[in-house]
């Protein structure tokens, strides 16, 4: 025996302190020294500095301001995860009870505008990367329940004064050791209004239970939000560049009617003429150019064959940041059939059904229980089990549907799943956006008045599409 193993083990020792694991991407050297050298190992909230996250803020909202695709993808990301906004539908077995708690939500959500607020935060969060609804009374609503909620810009949550380090606090938001929010730091102006001074302005603390912070985490520990649009703003600058570029060469040659050139060498035969002089050329006119001189014209090379394609690459990576496809980001549809723009849909509203849940979770759930806090002191509004303080709401969202492109097609899916029992109406008017049961109830009071008018209500059954083959033979026939 050797005197530390065998031989072999020491050979498969002294073979395993050669070879040693190795990473391509975490080489550096000459050729890529320059692409990495602003990676850096700071922690999500030191990387995301209020220095930092100001200075996005404020391109982000220049390049939404000027940019006209920047504007309309904002535009069409709101409009498709908020739509007209969303209805609530209470699940307890108390129907009546459940109808008139939703009426009363939904006259109180129309009375402070919420689906134009919703809008508005979820631009703010493309924009700004996060948005603050400080629940708050306002004693101007003309509905019972005083409830309101009023948004706040990112800049005015934060330290009041940079200098001051306030004890476990993230830039304006307090926190405990468990990692909760405690309190806000509002500022009482905003830090661009003419004339704000913190010293004097002050700020006030917002307990966290009368704040709502929306944002997206892209790591762990962090608890300030960028713009969703970041990646991109290099991009939108190309974008307008490139586009202002070929403008502006197409123009140069345009802005030359016609120039005189010659053949002849320099000091040659050709007639002396004055070097970059000016001649105005009437319409329709016929003249003579000095001796040895020709008439021409610049050739335009812009735009180039290349611009729409350019363009084109340019708004599918400015979209992909947002899981949003090229036709839907660009309005054009053009260069699509109907199954590539299905599949690429597919990809954007699961996308879109994911912020709807965040929403959900983060925003409209705290509104619901804020504004039932405030509707069981309202005597009369509520029925009298749900003033209890044991009582439950389960309850969903509904959202707007989206309309199929090919509006038969989905019709008869939808008729076969029914039919298979692979779906139910109310996962089939969810799709839609609606209430099954409101849906019902109004479809049979339509049947019920179409009888008494003496109107028929059968409707021809496609064949194939019954449980009953002797009724699809009758059909087809």
């Amino acid at each position: 025996m050797w005197p530390f193993g065998n031989k072999t083990t020491r050979k498969a020792r002294s073979f395993a302190r050669v070879i040693r694991a190795k990473f391509d991407a975490a080489v550096t050297n000459a050729d890529n020294v320059r692409h990495w050298a602003n990676a850096d190992s700071l922690s999500a909230d030191a990387a995301a500095s209020p220095d930092v996250r100001q200075t996005l803020r404020n391109r982000s909202r220049y390049e939404v301001a000027n940019n006209s695709y920047a504007r309309g993808i904002v535009l069409t990301l709101a409009n498709d995860c908020v739509g007209t906004g969303p209805r609530l539908q209470l699940l307890s077995d108390d129907t009546e009870a459940n109808d008139l708690i939703e009426t009363a939500f939904a006259d109180w959500a129309s009375e402070i505008r919420l689906p134009a607020k919703l809008r508005l935060m979820r631009m703010a969060k493309a924009v700004d990367g996060e948005v603050f609804g400080m629940l708050t009374a306002n004693p101007k609503l003309r509905c019972p329940i005083k409830l309101d909620l009023q948004l706040i810009e990112a800049d005015r949550v934060a330290n009041p004064d940079a200098r001051i380090l306030i004890d476990d606090a993230v830039d304006g938001i307090q926190f405990d050791r468990f990692g909760n929010p405690v309190c806000y730091l509002v500022l009482r102006r905003h830090p661009g209004q003419t004339g704000f001074a913190p010293a004097l302005d002050g700020y006030d603390r917002v307990p966290a239970e009368a704040m709502v912070h929306w944002f997206r985490a892209d790591r762990p520990g962090q608890h300030r939000g960028i713009p969703e649009i970041t990646p991109a703003l290099p991009l939108f600058a190309q974008l307008r560049r490139y586009t202002l570029a070929v403008l502006g060469a197409a123009e140069t040659a345009a802005d030359f009617a016609a120039v005189l050139f010659t053949d002849a060498p320099a000091n040659g035969e050709a007639a002396s003429v004055e070097p970059m002089d000016i001649v105005e050329l009437e319409k329709r006119m016929a003249t003579v150019l000095p001796d040895g001189w020709k008439l021409g014209q610049i050739k335009a090379e812009q735009p180039g064959t290349t611009y729409g394609e350019f363009k084109r690459e340019l708004l599918n990576e400015i979209a992909r940041c947002l899981n949003m496809p090229f036709n839907v980001a660009a309005a054009n549809s053009s260069a699509y059939n109907y199954a590539s723009g299905r599949m690429d849909h597919q990809t954007y509203f699961k996308s879109i059904r994911v912020e709807q849940d965040h929403l959900e979770d983060v925003v409209l759930d705290r509104i619901l229980a804020a504004w039932i806090s405030e509707a069981v002191l309202v005597e009369g509004l509520l029925p009298q089990p749900a003033r209890t303080r044991d009582a439950e709401f389960p309850h969903q969202w509904f959202w707007d549907g989206h309309e199929h492109v090919d509006p038969a097609k989905e019709a008869t899916a939808q008729a076969t799943r029914l039919a298979s029992h692979t779906t139910t109406l109310a996962a089939e008017y969810a799709r839609a956006g609606r209430d099954w049961e409101s849906e019902l109830r109004q479809r049979a009071k339509e049947v019920a008045l179409m009888r008494e008018l003496g109107l028929t209500t059968e409707q021809r059954v496609p064949a194939g599409r019954s449980d009953d083959p002797e009724e699809d033979d009758r059909a087809a026939a």
